[in-house]
């Protein structure tokens, strides 16, 4: 495998990633095998961590990820949404007449950082909280979409975790946090066209 990039994707390989996570939906829901997708190449062939979400009519649909780079991003983007698809214990599976109105978001993470409370920056960094078997994820457009402050989004992460939510305070719990690329279909341009300027 190459070895872990920071530079960020390009439109290219993001586009790629999201035809790649709605393909592995469609095809696994569709047939319940998974999917035959092409060999990742370039960038997607770098091992990283993603997660991706799935939204219905503006509402979460599903969400699953994983944050341990063990694989080629394309690989990890296409189990991850079909496991958001399927898998995620908070939603019925994902039918076949869904995935037509469906919007798909990826999060590719950045790798692990120890931290501390008060060096977090909302928006900017997702967090983990971790005490002994449990950890609780989350990542960093949460705390924006609900507007929490930093102490809300850690409580958020502890309640996540199956802690207390003052847990993060305790010197037996430790926090990591990570930076996440994020797009959607809806945020990208399509190919071959460009804002005007405002």
């Amino acid at each position: 495998m190459h070895p872990r990039s920071d530079l960020p994707l390009s439109d290219e390989d993001r586009h790629a990633l999201l035809a790649r996570a709605r393909r592995a939906i469609l095809e696994t829901v569709s047939s319940m095998r998974f999917p035959d997708l092409p060999p990742a190449v370039g960038r997607l062939a770098d091992p990283a961590g993603a997660f991706v979400t799935l939204r219905s009519n503006g509402r979460l649909r599903g969400c699953m990820g994983c944050i341990d780079a063990a694989h080629a991003l394309a690989e990890t983007v296409a189990q991850c949404a079909i496991t958001a698809a399927l898998q995620d214990p908070r939603f019925k599976p994902l039918t076949v007449e869904e995935i037509a109105g469906l919007e798909i978001e990826i999060s590719v993470i950045s790798e692990l950082q120890p931290a501390r409370p008060e060096g977090l920056e909302l928006g900017i960094h997702g967090i983990v909280v971790s005490r002994g078997a449990s950890r609780g994820l989350l990542l960093p457009q949460v705390a924006l979409e609900h507007n929490w402050s930093a102490t809300q989004f850690l409580e958020a992460a502890c309640r996540k975790a199956r802690l207390e939510p003052s847990a993060w305070r305790g010197p037996e719990t430790k926090l990591f946090a990570f930076t996440a690329e994020v797009f959607s279909e809806i945020s990208l341009v399509p190919l071959g066209r460009q804002l005007a300027g405002g």
